[in-house]
């Protein structure tokens, strides 16, 4: 009996091919279960998954499996600000103070909303020592940062938001709408458009939730061994201290920070990028807002990531490293492998959606890198050779 696995779904015959790589991420990289999508001219041509859902591999991935996509998720956080941004109702260039009096506080009185977008505010950690159980506590998470000087001049600096990205763009999003984030992207895009995502999980979706299986090593280890205690880096993956947490604890799904989805899910709403604001026939965000969202805020090293990275507003932007064929790409990715790439030229959003974890090895090629993984790279790379 062959061990190899069956590769379900959909592909328009340009992009038939596309399985066979696919498949090769089981066996060269042990892939447990994983889905791929690609949304083109708003329509899929690809839409395949395969493997199983839990590391025992009892259970197959299927049509309707979701995952956690980590900071995949912050694409999407910053698509919500964005349809503010569109209908006027959130100016980039007004203090955060004008829509969060609280803000204003500890030098951050003239602090711009696009330096929330660009991770360059100067709060990409909390001062204040957290647990994770307070991530959950909305409101005593914006009041520290509300209350917290920056790490550095705004603007001068980037240094990557990890987990305040989320609070600062989305207090700015319930301020002004009235509703958590995770209401005003249902209500915009999920209803609406049938879009299989969601922030936070509700308990009724949890039965297609596929397990999340960490890597062999992590982030918090490398911080913990071998990190300056007083750097940027460690002051950010440090706290909450997420050592004693499991990915897969039921606590995740009640932290409004958290997105859950599928390649299927994350392409369609990397799409709004990619094809000109239009999902479905309706146009979310004019041509405008889009435009602006790619033009590049700042470009240097990242304090957290060590990476020189160019970014718009909430997505990086094409640099030598992350060489896209075309100019006009935006991409972000999340720990452990998932990414989306909306692709403006080609009107094209790429997604890869794992729940196999993984830390790229530094001596491991990265040559026409364009995720954050050699399994999504792979993929990208081939859809682009058969385009």
């Amino acid at each position: 009996m062959s061990n190899e696995i069956e590769v379900k779904g959909n592909t328009d015959p340009k992009f038939e091919t596309i399985k066979d790589v696919f498949k090769e991420n089981f066996k060269e990289f042990n892939e447990i279960g994983a889905s791929f999508a690609v949304f083109l001219d708003n329509k899929f041509v690809v839409d395949i998954w395969g493997g199983y859902s839990n590391p025992e591999k009892t259970k197959l991935w299927n049509k309707d499996s979701i995952t956690k996509v980590y900071s995949t998720n912050k694409i999407i956080t910053a698509i919500c600000a964005l349809i503010l941004v569109d209908k006027e109702l959130l100016d980039l260039d007004a203090p955060v103070a004008k829509y969060w009096p609280e803000f204003a506080q500890s030098g951050k009185e003239k602090l711009p909303v696009r330096y929330l977008f660009s991770h360059s505010a100067g709060l990409p950690g909390f001062d204040e020592k957290i647990t994770v159980e307070d991530l959950k506590d909305w409101n005593k998470i914006v009041n520290i940062l509300a209350r917290q000087k920056p790490w550095w001049e705004p603007g001068t600096k980037i240094g990557y938001h990890a987990t305040t990205m989320y609070y600062l763009l989305g207090e700015l999003v319930r301020r002004i709408s009235g509703k958590p984030i995770s209401q005003f992207f249902g209500e915009e895009i999920a209803e609406p458009f049938n879009v299989d995502y969601h922030i936070m999980l509700p308990e009724k979706f949890r039965t297609n939730f596929a397990d999340m299986i960490p890597a062999s090593s992590s982030i918090s280890s490398i911080v913990w061994e071998n990190i300056d205690r007083n750097s940027v880096i460690f002051r950010v993956w440090s706290n909450p201290d997420l050592s004693n947490v499991h990915d897969n604890d039921s606590i995740w799904f009640d932290i409004e920070t958290r997105g859950f989805g599928n390649a299927r899910s994350v392409a369609k709403i990397g799409s709004i990028i990619a094809n000109g604001g239009i999902l479905d026939g309706t146009q979310i965000l004019s041509a405008k807002t889009i435009a602006k969202s790619i033009e590049e805020q700042i470009f240097d090293i990242d304090l957290v990531l060590a990476a020189k990275i160019r970014y718009g507003l909430g997505w990086g932007l094409k640099t030598d490293y992350h060489s896209f064929p075309n100019p006009n790409t935006a991409y972000w990715g999340g720990m452990g492998g998932s990414s989306l790439i909306m692709d403006l030229d080609n009107k094209m959003s790429i997604a890869y959606v794992m729940n196999q974890m993984r830390t790229q090895p530094l001596n491991e090629t990265r040559k026409n890198r364009y995720t954050s993984d050699s399994r999504g790279n792979r993929l990208v790379k081939k859809i682009y050779e058969l385009f």
